[in-house]
C-alpha cells in the first residue's frame, strides 16, 4: 500500500527493512496502477479546506486553481 500511495521503490525498500530491491519488487507487482480513477475538483479560497475534510488531496495549481483529488 505505501508503494501504491508514494510510487517510490526505495522508499518501500528501506521502510521493509530489505536488503535487495529483488525482494521489494515481489511485493510492488501485486499492485494494479491501472486501476488508478479519481475524482477531481476545482477549490477557489475557502472550498479547499472542505475538500480537505472530505477526503480529497492536493494535486497541482493550474491556470491559479488548486486541483484537489480523491481515489473513487
Amino acid at each position: 500500500m505505501e508503494y501504491y500511495r508514494t510510487r517510490d521503490i526505495l522508499h518501500v525498500k528501506e521502510m521493509l527493512g530489505h536488503k535487495s530491491l529483488n525482494s521489494t519488487l515481489i511485493y510492488t507487482q501485486l499492485i494494479n496502477f491501472e486501476k488508478d480513477q479519481y475524482i477531481a475538483r476545482v477549490a477557489h479560497t475557502e472550498e479547499a479546506c472542505k475538500l480537505v475534510e472530505a477526503g480529497f488531496e492536493y494535486f497541482c495549481d493550474f491556470n491559479g486553481h488548486k486541483i484537489f483529488r480523491k481515489p473513487k
